[in-house]
């Protein structure tokens, strides 16, 4: 009887307590660590580096354009994010989609997948690169790559927010997280002195 009213009580207070978490202000999200530099190149064939984004909170992201399921999810999420962002998207925000896939990804197939979503180039740059570049890049991350015996490339789906000062923040896993509670994020890191 006592583990039955105790397991209403439990109940009946929930609601109360997800209600009281949701009215508290935003929480200063946690640094992981500094975020693993890189040097690839462009959908535009020139070279970029993570440092080239500094000042900037930057969301980067590992996906492949041959991907048959989560990856076009994952880019077409991001790019509905981009839109919402306004006029922060590029001066203050900015994406960055690094192949896992480079022999078969270079600068002119990122360039037709980034028309594909309506990516603004403005703020939001497609990365390939030699093969350990690239393999170096996604370590550095946390994601792992697999190429298999058809072709297809299984990888771990993480986005990673650096803020504007070059540490990691959060890591996102998948393709299925809040759109919503990502633009707050991107525009929490942004807000931070």
């Amino acid at each position: 009887m006592r583990t039955g009213l105790m397991l209403a009580l439990a109940v009946l207070a929930s609601p109360a307590v997800a209600g009281a978490h949701d009215s508290l202000p935003q929480q200063r999200l946690p640094v992981i660590g500094p975020a693993p530099e890189f040097a690839l190149t462009s959908q535009n064939g020139l070279p970029v580096t993570l440092a080239d984004f500094h000042g900037r909170v930057v969301a980067v992201t590992f996906i492949y354009t041959a991907c048959p399921d989560v990856c076009p999810l994952l880019t077409d999420k991001m790019a509905h994010v981009q839109d919402e962002l306004g006029a922060a998207f590029g001066p203050q925000v900015a994406f960055v989609s690094i192949t896992v896939d480079p022999e078969h990804d270079t600068p002119e197939v990122l360039k037709e997948y980034a028309a594909t979503f309506d990516a603004d180039l403005q703020g939001w740059v497609f990365l390939t690169g030699a093969p350990t570049d690239v393999r170096e890049a996604a370590q550095g991350f946390g994601v792992a790559v697999t190429r298999r015996a058809d072709g297809l490339v299984d990888h771990t789906l993480l986005t990673t927010l650096v803020d504007r000062d070059g540490a990691m923040r959060i890591q996102y896993l998948g393709y299925r997280f809040d759109p919503e509670e990502f633009r707050r994020d991107l525009l929490g890191l942004l807000s931070e002195p």
